[in-house]
């Protein structure tokens, strides 16, 4: 079940290969997450030390958390995948025009996990064909419609 998805992803990027990765949270982050107060947009993957981050993720604290936790919406979060997964994400990453991107939030057997794309960043020219072959999908859709009736 998808809690949140990076539609901006998908328009930015080429997605290659996609990974699912664990979050290191704390117990606030959990709540606002369930509460659905978490974004997606500005965040990006990186690779730092030999372990991959999450960064730039917003999750709005709510309103009812601790009085003792002092909570910071946009602090890095450590990602937990493989050796062997996020040994082949540094190698490909390292290569010229690779990235790791955040797809969407989700739940697996009740833990949130992550959909981290190995990704390939898209032209400008490429975004145009995009929305091209989007518009005529949907003008097909309307032309079939159409013709049924």
């Amino acid at each position: 079940m998808s809690i949140v998805d990076n539609k901006k992803a998908f328009h930015d990027y080429f997605i290659e290969e996609k990974y699912e990765a664990g979050l290191v949270l704390e117990g606030w982050e959990v709540k606002s997450i369930r509460a659905g107060r978490v974004q997606l947009k500005e965040a990006y993957v990186v690779v730092r030390n030999g372990a991959i981050w999450l960064i730039g993720c917003h999750i709005s604290p709510l309103p009812t958390a601790s009085s003792h936790v002092h909570p910071d919406p946009t602090r890095s979060r450590k990602l937990l995948m493989h050796a062997a997964e996020i040994n082949k994400l540094i190698g490909k990453t390292e290569r010229a025009g690779y990235t790791l991107v955040p797809l969407d939030m989700h739940y697996t057997r009740g833990r949130i996990k992550l959909s981290v794309g190995l990704a390939k960043g898209k032209k400008q020219h490429d975004k145009r064909a995009a929305e091209k072959e989007r518009e005529w999908q949907r003008e097909k859709q309307r032309l079939v419609r159409t013709a049924q009736r």
